[in-house]
């Protein structure tokens, strides 16, 4: 692997370069300000996976991910760290509904200033639950765990990326199902600020143009008031791509992008308008290497990513999985899988 110094002189290079030639970005000047492991010594678990990251305000972040002995064991649970660059607390277990695996937590910081967890229990994917749990306290305290949906199996609300708030107050969920190998996406809307939910319709698949599973893990972003998209993770080799004219509730038959795609996971900021940032694997086969994690930039709304740059190279067995991308007053905020024994996380001005 590369030197760390050497990366970041690499990626502030060639960020600078890049963004240069966009007049419409080119007052941003990307540094990375923070490049860290967020665990130091012996950790209480032998692996971890599928970070969250929410900023908590005044520079402070609190981050959750599943770990145990192994994905899909039944001691895995959620686990969290709160603090800021460089003084990240000891990571604790935050919830353990039962004897089951736990899986894909998803953070998110409501506008009323309610700070959300929700997670998946079950010993496969196929059937698993959606909980979830609250704070009013930015994470010192919590409310006792609960199912988002009574009684559903396979997975209702955000099942890998952050809910979106769209212009009109309702609350989109990222949605996603796999049953027998079969895999499709949806959203679920809230109208009451998550006391209940709506299901859409899964995606429409040209299951010709999507071969193997299909899409999960949407990603999503409003562009303009009730124009609203997503990318979504595939098997296809590409990033899928959907829209929706009417907030959420019907969404355009999937388009594969440009972008290359492992079959793992993405994550969308939008920074302003039509400006958006992707973290994900550039990558084009189906459960190709999960590395390097890279970061591409988009200034006409996904239509073109003009920048793409490693954040971290990789080699050999290395995985640099699972990003978690959020933008915070000129800075992107992304957390990862490191190597399923450690989180990283990345502090970038713009």
């Amino acid at each position: 692997m590369k030197n760390t110094l050497l990366l970041y002189f690499s990626f502030f290079v060639g960020m600078s370069h890049a963004f240069a030639q966009s007049a419409s970005v080119s007052k941003m000047v990307p540094e990375i300000e923070h490049f860290e492991l967020v665990f130091q010594g012996e950790m209480p678990f032998e692996q971890c996976h599928a970070s969250s990251i929410e900023a908590l305000g005044d520079g402070q972040y609190m981050m959750v991910w599943f770990a145990g002995t192994h994905e899909k064991n039944d001691d895995v649970g959620i686990w969290m760290a709160k603090g800021s660059p460089g003084n990240w607390s000891v990571p604790k277990l935050l919830v353990k509904v039962r004897n089951d695996a736990h899986w894909n937590p998803v953070l998110f910081q409501s506008p009323e200033g309610r700070l959300f967890l929700f997670f998946k229990v079950g010993k496969e994917i196929d059937d698993w639950e959606t909980w979830q749990i609250f704070s009013d306290d930015l994470g010192k305290t919590w409310s006792s765990p609960k199912e988002l949906v009574e009684g559903d199996r396979g997975g209702r609300g955000p099942v890998r990326n952050h809910i979106l708030v769209l212009s009109n107050g309702v609350w989109l969920a990222p949605a996603s199902i796999e049953k027998d190998k079969v895999w499709n996406a949806f959203v679920d809307l809230s109208e009451d600020k998550g006391d209940t939910w709506t299901k859409s319709d899964t995606l429409l698949l040209d299951r010709k143009l999507i071969t193997g599973e299909g899409v999960i893990q949407p990603s999503l972003w409003e562009s303009s008031t009730g124009n609203v998209h997503m990318l979504l993770r595939t098997s296809a080799g590409k990033i899928g791509r959907s829209d929706s004219f009417d907030y959420g509730r019907t969404w355009s038959v999937l388009s594969l992008t440009d972008l290359p795609n492992n079959n793992s996971g993405i994550d969308i900021a939008q920074i302003q308008g039509n400006t958006l940032a992707l973290a994900y694997n550039p990558v084009g086969k189906n459960w190709g290497p999960r590395y390097p994690m890279s970061l591409a930039i988009s200034t006409d709304n996904g239509k073109s990513w003009t920048v793409k740059m490693d954040i971290e190279e990789g080699e050999d067995d290395n995985e640099f999985s699972y990003p978690s991308l959020i933008y915070e007053e000129g800075y992107l905020v992304l957390c990862y899988t490191w190597n399923r024994t450690n989180i990283r996380f990345v502090k970038i001005r713009m």
